[in-house]
């Protein structure tokens, strides 16, 4: 996600519950203006195209049965409780996240982004109101994860179909229980809606808030097919000094301390929250995204998990 200009408040865990939420208006929302990113360089793209399962799926046993140690897991047959459910507006985006954009249906978390006029906070947990043209949903984990000196491997995974639709992100990712990139932030999946068929992997830190040191670890990844048709499963192994990314059981990417931005150590010990969310426009769209051109859409998470290793 790269959080960027995004969460430059503390983010407390205690303090992340959803309070209010958006109300639907007559009138029309107001612009909230999108990020200036540009086009993918052919430089962020992996020149290798890894081979996408359609519905793959793993057991748990093909980790545990090798050391790993299951310390998560909600394949969403409940309800939310092992969530935070934010509400809110997010800088330079074009949601109202809410509540009713995340639903459980039969087994599966479902998050939609909508288009249509609501009010709510401008930000998560602000008293200032803004409006805004489209709907979608949040979700951070109650629970934190680290990689350290007692569990220095952490894989994350989650079995997702991402959403389709120009101008929406699927987003599965962590950030820190702090200022923002002071505590880091590690980018699993970030799958644009109208390029489904490659996804990005990315992470942030920083020991300035609101600046990350980190450069040239956005990468791109080509994948064999419509990653949005069918269920694939993501996983993001974290260790000291690596970020491995794997796709359906194949390693797409391996992101090291001495590469990609060179601060993946720094990393190390740092406590991260699973984050899911659907943004509308956003740093994956530059400033010229046209509203009117935006195709809303689901993200479908089958499940989230997370195991740890020595």
């Amino acid at each position: 996600m790269l959080v960027q200009t995004k969460l430059y408040f503390t983010m407390a865990i205690s303090g992340l519950v959803a309070l209010g939420g958006c109300h639907n208006l007559n009138d029309g929302g107001v612009d909230i203006k999108n990020s200036t990113n540009g086009p993918i360089s052919t430089t962020k793209i992996n020149p290798q195209t890894t081979t996408a399962t359609c519905d793959f799926d793993v057991s748990d046993t093909s980790l545990t049965n090798h050391g790993w140690t299951k310390a998560f897991d909600d394949e969403f047959t409940g309800d939310l409780s092992n969530w935070y459910v934010l509400v809110g507006g997010l800088h330079g985006e074009l949601q109202c996240n809410e509540a009713a954009n995340a639903q459980i249906v039969n087994g599966v978390l479902q998050i939609t982004a909508k288009r249509e006029t609501v009010s709510g906070p401008k930000t998560v947990n602000n008293d200032t109101t803004a409006s805004f043209d489209f709907t979608s949903a949040w979700l951070s984990t109650k629970q934190s994860f680290s990689a350290n000196s007692t569990t220095p491997k952490v894989r994350l995974v989650a079995r997702i179909k991402v959403a389709t639709g120009y101008g929406v992100t699927s987003l599965f990712w962590t950030y820190g229980n702090g200022v923002w990139p002071t505590t880091g932030e590690i980018d699993c999946v970030e799958a644009q809606g109208n390029t489904t068929k490659m996804y990005s992997t990315d992470y942030a830190y920083g020991t300035t808030p609101g600046h990350s040191l980190v450069s040239g670890s956005l990468l791109y990844n080509p994948t064999s097919s419509d990653l949005a048709s069918c269920y694939h499963v993501y996983v993001m192994e974290w260790t000291q000094n690596s970020l491995n990314s794997y796709l359906d059981g194949n390693l797409v990417e391996m992101k090291t301390t001495v590469g990609a931005g060179g601060h993946i150590n720094n990393l190390f010990g740092t406590s991260q929250y699973v984050s899911l969310n659907v943004p509308v426009g956003g740093w994956f769209y530059d400033k010229h995204l046209n509203p009117a051109d935006i195709q809303c859409g689901t993200m479908y998470v089958d499940y989230v998990k997370v195991f740890t290793s020595k």
